[in-house]
């Protein structure tokens, strides 16, 4: 049964970065259905059992931050709920399916290439969208996504494709993954985002952190196949979009950055004025219209600040904070890797309002059950694989032999022994 679960919450990760961006017949009810799937298989399970995981502090906070977005709702008493509210409870929800349904690290590993093979498929589509409207569009993203929400979606991907490379063992698993640096940038490029761009640079930190590990030939191979892909990606990137993604160090010299520091100050401002309790979920807009601006935060800790208040802001903010802390216990490899992608989710939340993105939440979730996999509890029997050896995903572990220990004159056999 959890077996099943696992596997609808597996579909539910893949669909996560092609989520909204291809519309096709049919297409997008697969996360809905797979995640209905997988927290009813789950329910179900933990009622026969009437056993579950104990939470992590990043449960819950995660618990009180929407607790807390709730309260506020109510305290202004809006005439409906936003939709927005909604999304963090099923966020909630998709962060405790991953900590119950994936407590072993061949699992969390499962769903990060979930993720990764999702992110081929974006970035696929966006090289078919260049392909048909080269002479048409001056941005391309798949389906007419916003392509700054696409690049951040594919940046996301590019440490979790290395790292996959480095763990998995099989030759053909590992080109896959080394496969989506070159796919992935050229599609990063093609979208014109300036914040991807740095994005991206900041994810692909994870090879120069790790390359050290690699026997001479495999990095040498690491650093064709990066200079290889980079160039694939200039090659291909219209001239329009080199420019304007050249354009990226004059935005921030006169403190522009697209319109968005206009922005910042109105919502600084706003929150001055109510810096405890917020304006609740969903009205930034309304709480920044004072100071002549009507838009999104484009800032997703920013819009949480105004929105959620200072409480709020604390209670998200941790979130962050206890993976953080968790992640420091791993191993060197795994530690660099989830410091990379904390890293690049972070730099993908300061020009986009991504506080009630799955991406966001899947990413903490996942790099805390992949430290929580090494921690080995009493009475789990958890397993800790040996370092960097991990078997492939669906490996099942050896059964141990069994070795006969010899008894010492005059000592009983525990297990022997008559009550």
């Amino acid at each position: 049964m959890l077996r099943v679960a696992y596997a609808a919450l597996w579909i539910f990760i893949f669909s996560l970065p092609w989520e909204g961006v291809i519309v096709l017949p049919g297409i997008s009810i697969i996360p809905r259905v797979t995640g209905g799937v997988a927290l009813s298989l789950a329910l179900l399970a933990i009622g026969i059992s009437g056993r579950f995981r104990r939470w992590h502090a990043f449960h819950v906070a995660a618990l009180l931050f929407v607790f807390w977005a709730g309260c506020v709702l109510l305290a202004f008493d809006l005439p409906e709920i936003p939709a927005k509210f909604w999304t963090f409870v099923q966020l909630l929800v998709v962060v405790w399916l991953i900590w119950e349904l994936a407590p072993s690290r061949e699992r969390q590993l499962g769903l990060l290439a979930a993720y990764v093979f999702g992110a081929y498929f974006a970035a696929f589509d966006t090289l078919m969208v260049y392909r048909r409207e080269a002479g048409l569009s001056r941005r391309f993203a798949a389906g007419g996504a916003d392509p700054n929400d696409l690049a951040m979606t594919l940046a996301l991907a590019l440490p979790m494709a290395w790292f996959l490379a480095m763990t998995y063992r099989k030759p053909l698993q590992q080109w896959v993954f080394r496969g989506y640096l070159l796919v992935g940038l050229v599609a990063l490029g093609l979208t014109g985002s300036r914040g991807g761009m740095i994005a991206s640079a900041v994810g692909l930190l994870i090879i120069p952190l790790t390359v050290t590990r690699l026997s001479p030939v495999r990095r040498a191979t690491a650093m064709v196949l990066l200079s290889v892909s980079l160039v694939v990606a200039a090659v291909n990137t219209p001239d329009t979009l080199i420019q304007r993604l050249a354009s990226t160090g004059t935005e921030v010299e006169e403190a522009d950055l697209g319109g968005r520091f206009r922005i910042w100050v109105a919502g600084v401002n706003a929150f001055a004025q109510n810096p405890l309790l917020g304006y609740g979920t969903s009205s930034f807009k309304k709480a920044v219209r004072p100071w002549g601006v009507g838009q999104v935060a484009h800032n997703s800790f920013l819009s949480v600040l105004v929105e959620q208040g200072l409480v709020g802001f604390v209670l998200y903010m941790a979130m962050f904070v206890t993976v953080f802390l968790s992640v420091l216990k791993l191993p060197t490899l795994e530690r660099r890797f989830a410091l990379v992608l904390l890293a690049t989710v972070g730099i993908a939340m300061l020009p986009l309002t991504w506080e009630d993105r799955k991406a966001v939440w899947f990413v903490l979730a996942a790099l805390l059950g992949l430290s929580q996999a090494w921690i080995t509890r009493p009475g789990e029997g958890a397993r800790q694989p040996p370092p960097f050896q991990p078997a492939a995903v669906t490996a099942r572990p050896r059964a141990a032999r069994p070795r006969a220990w010899a008894r010492a004159p005059g000592r009983i056999d525990a297990g022997n022994a008559k009550t």
